[in-house]
């Protein structure tokens, strides 16, 4: 049964120089007609299927919060009304610092929103500008200060490493002002210069300096080693929490298990099939106007697709891939199945295996996709 929601709101006030995630510029697009489509895409999807209560439910994008107080009204009642929940539900919002007004806090508070995910990448107000981010640091300390003071416990910020000139030193002074803040989650993730971004296009004219892999391996180590010594637990390689505050949406993707996606370019994985949507907003809009999911692409995972993927899925998180849980999904054993890489993994020191796990050591940590790669057309 599904039991996560993924829904993507593509708006943003402003483009970022690093992001190449499904967005567009807000102003003059279709926002309400959109909210109208994304609402028929969720009754569409829901006719198919025998709807349980939700465990977690995840806003994306974009910005989120680039609605309106209406739209975001709006938005969250079409939640409420065909996304029940659980009891114990997680529910998370993604938000730019500087962007949440109190009126919008408090909508999304009455409509159950109880987690908060801010995109603040650094503290260095430089370095901030250089990336292409609006707001400053003084804007995150503000907006953590709302969020707090409605009654958002459950906080996560997510930071960025291996920034254009970010030295060591910048990156520990931005781990020590998180870690000043008081909150419970942090995700913390090095710059990838992907194609079709500013950084791209300014990286091929030879106009971008990064850091180089040597510094951002010692940036990562950095972070590994202050969050733990300020109590935070590594459960995935990217993020850190206090015990109890693990994203439970994002373990839904690492544990392999089957989620909603809803909204132009998102991504689902039901009854077996991965389905991606159609990207652009117009193009995403017309499908559904016409009374079709707005499907890009589908794919059935074949039962060997599935085994591959809860290998390097799973050992993305911390505590690794459980033995017994394999065999109870899959019928087979994965030590015999994964048997000549597992001895090669094992002889490089990137993995250890125990009684029933199998996880990264500090150095796969270090080497995560070479490790995941492995896994990958092995059987």
């Amino acid at each position: 049964m599904v039991k996560a929601a993924y829904l993507h709101i593509p708006f943003c006030e402003h483009i970022c120089h690093y992001c190449d995630f499904n967005k567009v510029f807000l102003k003059g697009q279709p926002v309400d007609d959109y909210l109208t489509v994304l609402e028929q895409e969720i009754i569409l999807t829901l006719k198919n299927h025998p709807q349980e209560r939700l465990h977690t439910i995840f806003v994306g994008g974009g910005t989120p919060t680039s609605l309106n107080e209406q739209q975001l009204y709006r938005f969250c009642e079409t939640i409420r009304h065909y996304l029940p929940v659980e009891s114990d539900y997680e529910f998370t919002f993604e938000a730019n610092p500087g962007d949440l007004s109190e009126e919008k806090l408090q909508i999304l508070k009455e409509a159950g929103v109880n987690r908060i995910s801010l995109g603040v990448q650094t503290f260095n107000d430089e370095l901030l500008k250089k990336i292409g981010r609006v707001h400053r640091a003084k804007d995150v300390f503000q907006t953590i200060e709302s969020v707090k003071k409605l009654g958002f416990d459950n906080i996560s910020i997510d930071l960025m490493f291996s920034l254009p000139t970010q030295t060591i030193a910048d990156f520990k002074e931005s781990l020590e002002t998180a870690f000043s803040l008081e909150i419970p989650h942090f995700s913390a993730y090095s710059l990838i210069i992907e194609p079709k971004t500013v950084f791209y296009n300014l990286m091929r004219k030879g106009k971008l300096q990064t850091p180089g892999e040597d510094i951002e391996a010692q940036m990562y180590e950095l972070l590994m080693e202050e969050m733990e010594r300020h109590g935070y637990h590594q459960y995935e390689i990217s993020n850190f929490s206090k015990p109890g505050y693990e994203s439970r949406h994002n373990l839904t993707y690492w544990n392999n298990e089957e989620y909603y996606g809803f909204g132009a370019g998102a991504h689902c994985y039901v009854n077996g099939f991965r389905r991606s949507n159609i990207g652009p907003v117009n193009k995403y809009i017309e499908a559904v106007k016409r009374g079709n999911l707005p499907v890009l692409e589908e794919h059935r995972v074949s039962k060997i697709e599935q085994m591959e993927e809860e290998m390097f899925l799973g050992l993305r998180k911390t505590m690794g891939v459980s033995m017994t849980r394999f065999k109870e999904k899959f019928s087979e054993d994965l030590m015999r199945l994964f048997h000549n890489e597992i001895e090669d993994l094992l002889r490089k020191q990137w993995i250890e295996v125990n009684q029933d796990n199998i996880y990264l050591t500090k150095t796969g940590r270090l080497l995560g996709n070479e490790v995941f790669q492995a896994f990958i057309g092995a059987i």
